[in-house]
């Protein structure tokens, strides 16, 4: 059935909880979400508690794969099954109980205000029972999201979710394992959806009853190949397929026929502490590789295609001017080559054995490049963080 907000309809929407072995949560999760009025579909990712005996008895649909396939796997199916009966969208929740099914319509009621768009419910983590290393993961996910499509998102790594079904079944997606759900999220961006967020009340029970299936090597080894291949994607220079045609590009056409504004909109992108401290990565690291008439280009690019500010990567760069760094290079790239630092610095070393020079400059940037950035992005995040805790508001006057 469809509902209208402002004068729109509402997706129509199906309720999917995916589940492995919590059959202890499981059906309080389900009769909550039947109490809201939403149809509810319950995928068994090859649980082996017999979790999908306990909603049996329930109005609700039910799915099972006879072994573990992981939770994107188990969302692609539901997106399936969801289609087939003629749903628009389906919001995911956790079978842990983390969340509250009455939450969903506020997910929905944003959806249809922006449709087609992804909504987030992002959780709010300011409870004291929430674990450290789910705050950081957080935190970190959100960083990289950033870096490979644009948002600023508060939580990517929230399962309680909206997604057009059609967005999922006709996507193309590496895992299907638990980076799906960060991988989703920046396809979608690429694709041209809106990514919206809700804020969501989250309960985490304590230490001892909480059931996870995270593995902190081998998910967090996954997590961090799938983030390098998203930012080697973001870089290459061919579109993304699209399913909206994204905003209307003219007003930055016409920035460009005012230099002033121009140069003001690219010193005010991308500014927080984090992401300038990127960009200083990106400036220094390019700045020490033997690029010289290509090296301004270079770094504009790929602050570009990354969501950088594009003059603070610049402007990093001149750390690495000759002759310096250039010099440390080579000896780096010497020793690498020899085992031992070049002393001497002839006619015949300089010149005759130029192209030599330059191979050990290049071995040596990809040392020393990663190494001074590092400290120069360091530097620039604790800077930015200390200069804007000082003018806080909430910061009192000397002597008040």
């Amino acid at each position: 059935m469809y509902n209208c907000l402002m004068g729109k309809p509402f997706p129509k929407t199906l309720l999917v909880i995916p589940v492995y072995n919590h059959a202890a949560t499981l059906r309080a999760v389900a009769q909550n979400a039947l109490a809201e009025g939403f149809p509810v579909l319950v995928l068994d990712d090859g649980s082996t508690d017999g979790g999908l005996d306990t909603v049996v008895d329930l109005p609700i649909a039910r799915h099972r794969f006879p072994s573990n396939r992981g939770k994107g796997a188990a969302i692609l199916a539901a997106a399936d099954l969801a289609r087939r009966s003629g749903y628009d969208a389906i919001v995911t929740i956790d079978a842990d109980g983390q969340h509250e099914p009455a939450d969903a319509h506020r997910l929905l009621e944003t959806a249809a205000a922006s449709w087609p768009a992804v909504v987030i419910g992002a959780r709010r983590m300011e409870n004291g029972n929430v674990p450290r290393s789910s705050v950081f993961g957080r935190d970190f996910s959100n960083f990289w999201v950033r870096l490979e499509c644009g948002h600023a998102l508060p939580d990517s790594q929230s399962g309680y979710r909206l997604y057009p079904v059609d967005h999922l079944l006709d996507g193309r997606f590496l895992s299907t394992g638990f980076p799906f759900e960060v991988e989703v999220l920046v396809r979608a961006a690429w694709a041209g959806l809106l990514l919206l967020s809700v804020p969501v009340p989250v309960h985490y029970p304590p230490a001892g009853e909480r059931v996870s299936h995270f593995d902190p090597f081998l998910d967090n080894l996954r997590l961090s190949c799938l983030h390098a291949w998203l930012v080697i994607r973001s870089l290459l220079p061919w579109p993304h397929p699209r399913r909206s045609t994204g905003e209307d590009a003219s007003p930055k056409m016409m920035e460009l026929l005012h230099p002033i504004r121009f140069f003001r909109r690219l010193s005010m992108e991308h500014t927080g502490a984090g992401e300038l401290a990127a960009a200083v990565w990106v400036g220094i690291f390019f700045g020490a590789l033997p690029i010289i008439p290509f090296g301004i280009a270079t770094i504009v690019y790929v602050s570009h295609r990354l969501h950088l500010n594009k003059l603070a990567g610049v402007a990093a760069s001149n750390v690495c001017c000759a002759p310096f760094v250039p010099f440390v290079c080579i000896e780096a790239g010497h020793f690498i080559r020899y085992g031992r630092f070049l002393f001497s610095f002839d006619r015949h070393v300089l010149i005759d054995e130029l192209h030599l020079r330059l191979w050990e400059w290049l071995l040596g940037a990809l040392v020393i490049g990663p190494i001074l950035g590092f400290a120069g992005a360091l530097l620039t995040y604790a800077v930015i963080r200390s200069l804007r805790a000082n003018r806080s508001p909430d910061a009192q006057p000397a002597g008040s």
